[in-house]
């Protein structure tokens, strides 16, 4: 899972010059074994991974960004498991990134492991809860240990005041407990944002099974109306037909523009895999999105800002009118633009349908200003 900063209600920008989002993955090391691992993290680092050396330069280009500067996500794998995390953390800092996280629930995760992330300048934290029970949730995660770990670390985020994200697998297996996993975040402990994240089949994600395009209309409409009285934010990722769901029910109880505008869907809009987000891996290598396996080069060897400006993948994804099929001929497409990571994994078309919106297509005109 990935984690978000608490900024996202920033001023729109321009997607295709600058990310809003930079994901890293330090490393591929992580001591679970999450049958969902987009990563396939292993128990050791890869021999490879880009050294504290190789990643001080990797940080320096995002600085070639300019404004606004992107801001930093360090993911994995266990980012913890790195010997040099805390000395990069205040390194990025350094550079003028902001920087969050998303540890695993691993023993690394310790009250004290936090309190010093707390003094590094963290920004805020993604935490992954996929059950509302010591079962439901350790069964996801393959280890042990890793639901009541989970909790006390949001617990502990709680008490020093670090904004969590906390992130929902949407999966067959995790559906029926959406209810009672909001419940526990509602009653537990001060949440910043619950981010559903409906399953992609890829990596270790392949054992599981994705709800039906059907159940996920359904479970996005319920989740509209319940962010009318959630106490915190809710978003999805890699739904982003959620936008279309969210301006239909506005718009059918006479919500104004204006007041659509305010709200915390709108600052999402637009961003999809490639287009506003990129990723590094812990080789270095470049991604649309951690769940687009599509390689468009190597902070190694080339500039993260380049392939992100002009590689030919980064360009065709910045652009819905190159999309195919329904995403293509949609009046959603600037605002939604389907899984591109979703359509890949069915069709190995990254600007193909995404299999997951019911909507036909009823007009070519845009959606909304």
């Amino acid at each position: 899972m990935t984690g978000n900063p608490p900024h996202m209600g920033r001023m729109a920008q321009d997607f295709s010059k600058n990310p809003m989002l930079v994901y890293w993955e330090m490393t591929q090391a992580c001591g679970l074994a999450c049958k969902h691992c987009r990563a396939e993290a292993m128990p050791k680092a890869h021999p490879l991974e880009l050294n504290t050396d190789e990643s001080k330069r990797f940080l320096n280009q995002l600085v070639g960004f300019g404004d606004p500067l992107p801001h930093l996500i360090l993911t994995g794998g266990d980012p913890l498991s790195r010997k040099d995390i805390y000395p990069l953390i205040d390194y990025a800092n350094g550079l003028g990134l902001e920087v969050s996280i998303t540890p695993s629930a691993t023993p690394e995760l310790t009250n004290e492991a936090i309190t010093k992330l707390k003094a590094h300048g963290i920004q805020s934290m993604g935490l992954s809860l996929d059950g509302s029970t010591v079962e439901r949730h350790d069964n996801i995660r393959a280890v042990a240990g890793t639901f009541e770990r989970t909790m006390e670390a949001a617990r502990q985020c709680g008490r020093l005041g670090i904004p969590i994200q906390v992130n929902t697998l949407v999966a067959k297996e995790t559906a029926d407990d959406l209810p009672a996993i909001y419940e526990l975040l509602r009653t537990s402990f001060p949440v910043m944002r619950w981010s559903l994240f409906f399953l992609i089949s890829v990596g270790r994600g392949k054992a599981l099974n994705e709800v039906s395009a059907e159940e996920g209309e359904a479970i996005m409409k319920w989740v509209f109306d319940l962010s009318h009285h959630s106490p915190f934010m809710i978003k999805t990722t890699e739904a982003p037909s959620y936008r279309r769901i969210a301006i239909d029910k506005m718009r059918s109880s006479g919500m104004a523009t204006p007041d659509m505008k305010a709200t915390s869907v709108y600052k999402g809009f637009q961003i999809r895999d490639g287009h506003g987000i990129v990723f590094v891996s812990n080789l270095g290598d470049i991604y649309p999105s951690g769940f687009l396996p599509l390689r468009c080069g190597n902070v190694r060897t080339g500039s993260l800002v380049e392939v992100y400006r002009n590689s030919e993948i980064f360009r065709a994804l910045h652009s819905p009118d190159q999309f195919h099929g329904k995403c293509g001929n949609c009046e959603y497409s600037h605002i939604c633009g389907g899984s591109r990571a979703r359509a890949y994994a069915h069709t190995g078309d990254a600007l193909g349908t995404d299999p997951f919106c019911t909507y036909e297509p009823a007009t070519k005109e845009p959606a909304m200003a």
